[in-house]
């Protein structure tokens, strides 16, 4: 058994469970962690939790310390430092007209790593840009090329109920998201009402999507016919939350019969 903390690294990092060792964090902490070459910071997004040792798909890593001011300042700088690196970084990519999109890039703690995220129809070979950015930088290049939904959650927004995107605030991976979830759950399949700002499903119809699959279990389909009380008709629509579906007779007129 293991007491763990969720830290996302860097500003769009990876969020990734790790090992307080003892300290105690509140969320919104940003904290000093082990990386894979050095260190890097993060910010913690969750409470302490407890993880059976089943449950790790990889090397627990651990927080070395809470952030200090120098540390911060250090943050500061990285930050106001990656817009100029931005803007070499697009120059060079139009200079070797290269088809992608640059989205975001960012340091790691102690700038021995620039990471470049960017978009792309297809495969990109970007192996003499990687060259052109280490001889200017100095330093470990990265490029990782990301999808539209990636895109979203680096850049952030508000969704449709007005809140933050959920993936840029504490989702952690990515679920498959189906049509057949917004069809069960009687929901508008208008694509302009169940896609996101990054153009596919929103994330949020797999919320509820086991709840709806329960509550629907036993409930006729939409189209099927039923006989009721008052005659028999054809289901036109199917409640799962009230368990009900509304029937219209062949005079047209419609009744609700409730399951239990």
């Amino acid at each position: 058994m293991y007491e763990v903390i969720q830290v996302r690294l860097r500003e769009a990092g990876k969020i990734t469970y790790y090992s307080p060792v003892g300290m105690k964090f509140r969320v919104g902490d940003y904290v000093i962690v082990e990386a894979d070459r050095g260190i890097d910071y993060g910010q913690v997004l969750s409470e302490m939790e407890a993880m059976l040792d089943s449950d790790l798909e990889e090397p627990l890593k651990k927080v070395i310390r809470k952030s200090n001011p120098w540390d911060m300042m250090q943050i500061d700088k990285n930050k106001k430092k990656i817009k100029e690196v931005m803007q070499t970084c697009s120059k060079k990519i139009e200079a070797r007209r290269l088809p992608m999109k640059l989205i975001d890039s960012e340091f790691s703690f102690d700038r021995s790593k620039i990471i470049f995220y960017f978009t792309a129809d297809g495969r990109v070979d970007f192996r003499d840009l990687v060259k052109d950015l280490a001889n200017v930088f100095k330093t470990r290049i990265e490029l990782k090329q990301i999808g539209v939904r990636d895109e979203a959650k680096i850049l952030g927004g508000l969704g449709p109920c007005g809140r933050a995107l959920c993936c840029a605030t504490y989702l952690k991976d990515f679920e498959p998201v189906t049509i057949k979830m917004a069809k069960e759950q009687n929901l508008s399949l208008n694509p302009t009402k169940i896609s996101g700002l990054c153009g596919r499903l929103m994330c949020c119809l797999g919320y509820e999507h086991k709840t709806y699959k329960e509550l629907m279990k036993g409930l006729p389909r939409e189209g099927e016919t039923l006989k009721t009380e008052k005659g028999t008709g054809k289901i036109v629509s199917v409640n799962a939350i009230k368990r009900s579906v509304t029937v219209e007779l062949e005079d047209g007129s419609l009744v609700e019969v409730v399951y239990k």
